[in-house]
């Protein structure tokens, strides 16, 4: 779905018009940048965590001169998936509000700390 679907969507499901969801979500992205940019965390409980990242120095080798190069450390914008989006992702969320407790045995990939290596943890209540 591109930004502009999703714009229509949200548009049809609430009583607001196109241009004032487009308005909304320019802001929403505008705010989640200054505030990534100052530095700062934004949870939104539910949905995810946008942070930013750091990458460390690391060597790397020139494609054309095959010349080794140290690539300096920067910064990154990095998202993490709260439990709830993982779950709807995965069609469980309806069955975690109900109580089920086969969601306890599930296995999801969460991302390692390590280099972005996929893992598998368990989900804990």
């Amino acid at each position: 779905m591109h930004k502009n679907e999703f714009i229509k969507q949200v548009a049809k499901e609430t009583a607001l018009s196109r241009r004032e969801v487009s308005q909304v979500l320019q802001c929403s992205i505008d705010l989640i940048a200054q505030s990534l940019h100052n530095g700062d965390k934004v949870v939104l409980t539910g949905f995810g965590t946008f942070e930013v990242r750091t990458r460390r120095e690391r060597r790397g080798v020139n494609p054309r001169t095959k010349e080794h190069i140290i690539i300096l450390p920067t910064r990154t914008p990095g998202f993490t998936a709260s439990t709830g989006l993982k779950l709807a992702v995965l069609g469980k969320l309806e069955q975690e509000k109900v109580g089920s407790d086969q969601a306890e045995n599930e296995t999801l990939p969460l991302k390692s700390a390590r280099r972005g290596r996929k893992t598998k943890t368990q989900i804990t209540k």
